[in-house]
């Protein structure tokens, strides 16, 4: 495995979405919403995807240019067109309208049509942190889990992100698939050649497996929990609930209609909606009380599950946020860590693009 400065990823993914012509502001975007992702220790969701985005423009299903606009709208909510763009764009786009209406009516939700992929729901829902505002990003994936008892793949990995900002401690950040395990975490074990821990897949008859190949063989991802016995209907309720405000609320496809990722698979022929679906969230803290009040009770809140006992073997209590904190700081300082495949399928699409993986800044 090598190690790449945050500085060397920057350019070469910038320079690739100009190539596919994307504006200038918009690859500086969607360039710090993808690396967020490596930066944070979310691998499977940083640079390791910037291939795939670029095969989805070149099968004309990604708009580089896009027009996003919102097309319905009341004092503290609205509906956003994507225009087919890049996820990447349209999010940080989505939650500035949430956070601008609740600056005004106190929350503001914002749902989401004709969209793509997001990159990770955590970097959106923190958009709201320096508002003084609890942040909410939810979003639909391609079809690759099955509902507890069932054996078709109807729904996505379908995150649900919060974000809380605390006085002196760090903010509160879950961000979480409602599966037991994401999808991208299949591609790393399959790019390291390591099987997968029972509980995450089912093969194509519903039996459990811990081939990493088993969704493409077939198989479908499991909800959160595994199985019945282990509460996967909560992590089926909590799929089904991201869906329906991300995709059925606004316009866009859902279920099993949702359009995959992977561009040699084709949408379904008969969409029911537009495009991946989104849902924003954002709440002003003293539309409810005091910021200062609130955030020191946070600080408390926090402080106190810190102090939990732990059992044996384990040295402290994670709050959410901290991994993803900690790895920012380090991989800021001593550069981002790429697995061989990902280095040379980043390489190969460089070549193909015209751009140089390895020119210097």
């Amino acid at each position: 495995m090598s190690t790449y400065p945050l500085s060397h990823l920057e350019r070469f993914t910038k320079e690739i979405l100009l190539r596919i012509g994307c504006p200038e502001k918009d690859a500086a975007t969607a360039t710090e919403i993808l690396l967020s992702a490596d930066l944070r220790g979310v691998d499977s969701h940083g640079v390791a995807r910037l291939s795939g985005y670029v095969r989805l423009w070149e099968k004309k299903r990604i708009n580089a240019q896009p027009n996003i606009r919102i097309v319905h709208e009341t004092p503290s909510t609205a509906v956003v067109d994507g225009d087919g763009g890049l996820g990447l764009v349209v999010a940080p786009y989505a939650m500035r309208v949430a956070i601008e209406k609740a600056k005004i009516a106190g929350t503001g939700w914002v749902s989401v049509k004709n969209s793509n992929h997001y990159g990770i729901a955590g970097i959106h829902a923190m958009q709201a942190l320096n508002h003084d505002m609890i942040g909410i990003s939810l979003t639909n994936a391609s079809p690759l889990v099955s509902p507890t008892f069932s054996k078709e793949r109807l729904l996505g990995t379908n995150p649900i992100s919060v974000a809380i900002p605390a006085s002196t401690q760090p903010p509160f950040v879950l961000d979480m698939a409602t599966t037991t395990a994401a999808n991208g975490k299949l591609e790393i074990l399959q790019r390291k050649q390591q099987e997968a821990p029972y509980g995450w897949i089912q093969d194509k008859d519903g039996h459990p497996t811990n081939s990493p190949n088993g969704v493409k063989d077939g198989g479908a991802l499991l909800p959160l929990g595994g199985d019945r016995e282990h509460g996967s209907h909560k992590g089926y309720g909590l799929g089904a609930v991201v869906d329906i405000f991300s995709a059925v609320l606004s316009g866009a496809n859902y279920g099993p209609w949702v359009p995959p990722f992977v561009a040699f698979l084709e949408p379904h022929p008969h969409p029911v909606g537009e495009g991946l679906g989104h849902f924003f969230g954002a709440m002003r803290i003293d539309a409810f009380r005091p910021a200062d009040e609130f955030k020191s009770d946070m600080d408390n809140w926090i402080g106190r599950f810190r102090e939990a006992k732990t059992v044996d073997g384990q040295e402290k209590v994670i709050i959410p946020g901290d991994p993803e904190r900690e790895l920012e700081a380090i991989r800021r300082n001593d550069g981002i860590p790429l697995l061989p495949p990902v280095v040379e399928d980043l390489k190969a699409l460089g070549k193909r693009l015209e751009v140089d993986w390895d020119k210097t800044n």
